[in-house]
């Protein structure tokens, strides 16, 4: 679990910095480019640690992002790997992710862009 949880951490970041970059440099609303700043400073510090962490450890990370990564935030969401890990080094990381996450989901909240609409849209796409 520890193995897949650096993994999920890498390509979570693969394709959440370039969508933070993408909402500085396109989008019109202050609030989405905040948003898009606090995703892009939040997922460069995990994607710091998580090299660091990997190199440590011994454990090959990838280095392009996949089509499975949108569901993997929502399994970083729920702590899952923090509550199950002994491991001192992806326990730091996993409580590292959550507030991270958290984070994220806070500024999203407050562009005003998140709407009971676009939760359920999200939530369509999630596997069962």
């Amino acid at each position: 679990m520890d193995k897949t949880f650096l993994t999920k951490v890498r390509q979570a970041g693969l394709w959440e910095m370039p969508a933070g970059r993408l909402a500085q440099t396109h989008a019109s609303s202050e609030a989405v480019k905040r948003a898009g700043m606090h995703v892009l400073d939040g997922h460069s510090k995990l994607d710091q640690l998580v090299r660091e962490d990997s190199e440590a450890l011994n454990v090959p990370i990838p280095d392009q992002a996949t089509a499975e990564q949108q569901g993997w935030v929502d399994q970083l969401k729920n702590g899952e790997v923090r509550a199950t890990t002994k491991n001192a080094l992806v326990r730091r990381l996993a409580t590292q992710a959550n507030n991270t996450v958290q984070g994220h989901m806070d500024v999203l909240e407050d562009t005003g862009l998140v709407t009971d609409t676009t939760l359920d849209d999200v939530a369509a796409t999630i596997p069962k």
